[in-house]
């Protein structure tokens, strides 16, 4: 049998909730997918649980060999982005899509024919064109609960503050809900060390080289609990005085996160310069600047990139 999906699942200690992910994606409306699965070390029964759901469902889940190594969420997805694309004939896929899978949600039923039918629309006929599918979430507690109907409007983000450069200092793409197509993985591929996530490189590479869409009802249930990698955080608007502004922007503490966030914009320069416009050149050289321990430099490059 062909298939036009992978959902590509990176386990790790989530062994109580595993079952729950697992059994919605049996239940999708659209079933043309494998499921291609990696523990990342656990030291809980999670790989033995997905070894149960491989012997029930022979064909549909594939596991990489045990390795017991702990990469890390980015690392472990790259890991498996990278086997798709390898073992893509071995596993029956052709010009496959590909959906990153987290351990602990829930997965609406018509979560991949919708974002299939998307993806389709915005290649517009051009599967060579790289483009990223993705999608708000219900915010969900622990036991399951209804915290919040719309992620996006939890946490405050103004999705259509898309354009490349705002992804660079701002990452928009929840992973849980990415759908990409072959063409965006051959071109993201391989991750730099540097990437804070693989959904935010993904977006980055999307942005900068073809399409970013994005579904504006939840397709998942987003499930928060104390091991979170990231999560959800109610967004609060703060009341800033004309003190509080300025002994901020005096402060000499760097930002972690903006180290970070331009360590990336460097990384990526430096991985697809040859390929980026004048202005994405511009807008990344920008945004390293954020790599300088200065906290008053932060502060300004930020502001001017979120601004251009």
């Amino acid at each position: 049998m062909a298939y036009s999906l992978a959902v590509l699942l990176s386990t790790y200690n989530g062994e109580r909730f595993l079952a729950e992910q697992l059994d919605s994606l049996l239940r999708q409306t659209r079933q043309d997918f494998i499921v291609l699965a990696r523990d990342d070390g656990s030291g809980d029964g999670s790989r033995a649980l997905l070894e149960k759901y491989a012997s029930r469902h022979p064909g549909r889940f594939h596991l990489l060999s045990e390795d017991r190594v702990n990469h890390g969420a980015c690392a472990s997805f790259a890991l498996l982005l990278e086997t798709a694309l390898e073992r893509g004939p071995e596993l029956g896929l052709e010009s496959a899509c590909l959906m990153f899978c987290d351990q602990d949600d829930i997965w609406l039923e018509d979560k991949i024919e919708r974002q299939m039918i998307l993806m389709r629309d915005t290649e517009a006929g051009d599967p060579s064109l790289p483009v990223l599918v993705h999608s708000d979430l219900e915010v969900v507690s622990f036991e399951n609960e209804p915290v919040a109907p719309s992620f996006a409007a939890y946490q405050g983000l103004d999705i259509e503050r898309n354009r490349f450069i705002e992804m660079v200092v701002s990452n928009l793409v929840t992973g849980c809900t990415a759908l990409i197509n072959e063409a965006l993985a051959r071109r993201a591929l391989p991750f730099s060390p540097d990437a804070i996530m693989h959904d935010w490189w993904l977006a980055l590479t999307a942005s900068a080289f073809g399409k970013v869409a994005y579904i504006e009802e939840p397709t998942i249930r987003y499930r928060q609990h104390d091991a979170n990698t990231i999560g959800a955080r109610r967004h609060t608007t703060a009341s800033i005085t004309r003190w509080s502004h300025w002994s901020r922007l005096i402060a000499g503490a760097a930002n972690p996160h903006l180290l970070e966030v331009g360590r990336q914009a460097h990384a990526f320069l430096g991985q697809y310069r040859e390929q980026l416009s004048p202005r994405q050149r511009r807008g990344l050289q920008l945004c390293s600047l954020l790599r300088v321990r200065a906290g008053v430099l932060q502060r300004v490059v930020y502001r001017i990139a979120r601004n251009l």
